[in-house]
């Protein structure tokens, strides 16, 4: 079901008045997943309020078709200032965890700017240790224009990814369910065991005898 939840520029124009005009978004796509990256992104968006109509279309990626996700993907690239995606392999998340992951992710992300941002606006997220004053706002991919832009870019760079880790390994379905939680993912663990791309620390993959 579709959120009728109309992401705004309420946020960023509070620290627009303020004179910090380079704020960037960041938002996750993957945390959940049984395999491949958890990936992050950054976009940040030009301090202008006519903004807000050139991008009406960006929800909550969650509550987009993939057809509308590739759409406003390339839209958001051409009109954002700066954009950058970054990302955490599986093997780091069994190593780390999956919040360290996607804040290492998400560092990844800023880290690719090539503009420096004066302000942060984080779905749900905090990150330590980034000398940039930041705020964590729950649900903020379904309020906040440039989070929600930030979790389309995430979710298109991952699904990218795993449509070609469907190639690498054929049989799981990847490029069908992007290596999240399925009957058909767990029948394919169940035939084939994990691939190299599994988080072994997620269960039921743990379960299974690593190929």
């Amino acid at each position: 079901m579709k959120s009728s939840l109309t992401p705004s520029l309420a946020a960023e124009s509070v620290l627009w008045e303020y004179g910090l005009t380079c704020v960037a978004g960041l938002d996750e796509a993957g945390r959940g997943a049984w395999a491949g990256p958890v990936s992050a992104a950054a976009v940040i968006l030009p301090p202008d309020p006519s903004i807000q109509d050139k991008l009406t279309g960006v929800r909550d990626s969650k509550q987009m078709s993939a057809r509308e996700r590739d759409f406003w993907e390339e839209q958001i690239k051409v009109l954002a200032l700066d954009w950058s995606t970054g990302l955490a392999s599986s093997r780091e998340i069994d190593e780390l965890g999956i919040l360290p992951s996607t804040r290492l992710a998400m560092r990844r992300a800023l880290d690719g700017l090539s503009l420096l941002p004066k302000h942060l606006l984080i779905d749900a997220v905090r990150l330590p240790g980034v000398p940039v004053p930041q705020t964590a706002l729950i649900k903020g991919d379904g309020l906040v224009l440039s989070i929600a832009c930030a979790s389309v870019l995430a979710k298109t760079c991952r699904d990218a990814i795993l449509v070609q880790l469907d190639k690498e390994y054929p049989g799981y379905a990847f490029a069908r369910h992007k290596g999240y939680g399925t009957a058909r993912h767990r029948e394919a663990l169940a035939g084939l065991g994990p691939c190299p791309e599994h988080r072994f620390s997620y269960r039921p993959v743990s379960s299974f005898t690593r190929v």
